[in-house]
C-alpha cells in the first residue's frame, strides 16, 4: 500500500517535494495547497494534481481566476497519511494545531521551524532510524542538511574533535524579488549563528560554531568550514576518499573551470537535472587542505533543492518502509536522477 501524502504549499520547495513524491512507487500525492491564486496553482492543476486551498486563501478567489480547486486543506488530510508542511517560516508552526485534529496524521516540517515542533530533526545521511515510527519529523535546513552531509563524512573516519564554519548564504531565492536583491554584505550579528546548534539538533553533541554573512546573490549558499580532527596523520587524499564514498557529495576541481557557484548551476543545467536543479553538495577537491589536524574545504549549497530528497527519505522512515538508510537513499536517488549514487 502506497502512503498518501499531501504537501501543505506549493512553492519553492513544496513544488519540489510534490514532484519527487510522483517518482515514488511506495507513495501517491494526493493533494497540494495554495493560499491564493498563481501561476504554481495553475501549473499544479496542470500536472493533475488535486488543489486545495489552505490556510487564509478564499476558494472564490481561484474560481474567478479560472482555476479548479477540490476544496480546503481540512478536506483532503482526513484521506491522507502524512502532511508534508512547505508553507513559510513559522506558519508551520501554526499549522501543527490544525494536522493534531487527525490522531493518525503524521507530518514534516521543513528547517524554518524550531527543532522542538517535533519528535525528531532529520537528515537521511546521519539519523534515518530517528524518524522511525514517529508521527512528527523537522527535515534540518539547506545549510544544515550540507553540513551534516560532510560533517558526517569525515566524522565517522577521522573522528571530529571541533568545527568552525562561516556560512555565506544567499539573500533570496532567484523568484523572490520582494526579498532583493541587496548591493550589501550583511553578518548575522547573532554570533555564533544558529546553524551550529540546529547540526547538533542532528549529530548530537559534536562541537560546532557558525558564523553568517547574506551575500547579494540568489544562486547558492557558499560555506567555508574548518574541521579538526582527532586522528592523526590524515591527507588530503583522505578526505578526498572520504567524501567521494558519500552518498549525495559531488567533487569539483578549478581546473574543470568549475570556479563557483555560478559553474555550478549551469553545470546542473548542462546535466539536464530537473529544473537545473543541485540536490547533492557541491565540494572543490582542489580546495581541500589539512594544515596540522585541521581540514580546510569549501562547499556549494543549492537552497532550493538539496532537501528533497531528505523529505521522501523521511517519509519512508516514518512509515518503515525501508529500514536500511543506504537502500532508501539509492531508491530516492535513481528516482530522482541525482548524478552521484554510491553502490
Amino acid at each position: 500500500m502506497k502512503v498518501k501524502v499531501v504537501v501543505n504549499g506549493y512553492g519553492t520547495i513544496g513544488k519540489r517535494v510534490a514532484d519527487a513524491i510522483t517518482k515514488q512507487d511506495d507513495m501517491e500525492l494526493i493533494g497540494v495547497t495554495k493560499t491564493r491564486p498563481s501561476y504554481q496553482a495553475k501549473m499544479a492543476v496542470d500536472k493533475g494534481y488535486p488543489l486545495y486551498v489552505s490556510g487564509k486563501g478564499v476558494k472564490d478567489d481561484f474560481i474567478k481566476a479560472g482555476i479548479k480547486v477540490d476544496g480546503r486543506l481540512e478536506d483532503i488530510l482526513e484521506s491522507a497519511d502524512i502532511v508534508v508542511d512547505t508553507t513559510p517560516e513559522k506558519i508551520g508552526k501554526e499549522n501543527k494545531d490544525i494536522y493534531l485534529k487527525y490522531s493518525d496524521l503524521k507530518a514534516i516540517w521543513q528547517g524554518g521551524e524550531k527543532a522542538s515542533i517535533a519528535d525528531a530533526s532529520f537528515n537521511a545521511l546521519v539519523n534515518y532510524e530517528a524518524a522511525f515510527g514517529k508521527k512528527f519529523v523537522r527535515v534540518v535546513s539547506c545549510n544544515t542538511t550540507a553540513l551534516c552531509r560532510t560533517l558526517y563524512a569525515i566524522h565517522k573516519n577521522f573522528d571530529i574533535s571541533h568545527i568552525t564554519a562561516v556560512i555565506v548564504r544567499r539573500a533570496s531565492d532567484p523568484a523572490e524579488t520582494e526579498k532583493g536583491p541587496i548591493n550589501s554584505l550583511e553578518p548575522s550579528l547573532k554570533v555564533p549563528s544558529h546553524h551550529g546548534p540546529d547540526v547538533q539538533s542532528v549529530m548530537g553533541n559534536i562541537d560546532i560554531e557558525t558564523m553568517a554573512i547574506k551575500a547579494p546573490t540568489t544562486l547558492m549558499h557558499l560555506h567555508s568550514v574548518i574541521v579538526t580532527c582527532k586522528k592523526k596523520g590524515v591527507t588530503v587524499s583522505d578526505i578526498i576518499s572520504a567524501f567521494e564514498s558519500t552518498e549525495r557529495i559531488r567533487l569539483f576541481n578549478g581546473w574543470e573551470h568549475i570556479f563557483g557557484t555560478a559553474q555550478i548551476m549551469e553545470f546542473a543545467k548542462d546535466n539536464a537535472f530537473y529544473r537545473g536543479d543541485m540536490m547533492e553538495n557541491g565540494v572543490w577537491s582542489d580546495g581541500i587542505n589539512i594544515i596540522g589536524s585541521k581540514i580546510y574545504y569549501y562547499q556549494a549549497v543549492h537552497q532550493e533543492s538539496i532537501v528533497i530528497p531528505e523529505n521522501i527519505d523521511a517519509i519512508r522512515s516514518m512509515f518503515e518502509l525501508e529500514k536500511d538508510k543506504y537502500k532508501s537513499m539509492r531508491i530516492t536517488d535513481e528516482s530522482l536522477g541525482i548524478l552521484k549514487n554510491i553502490k
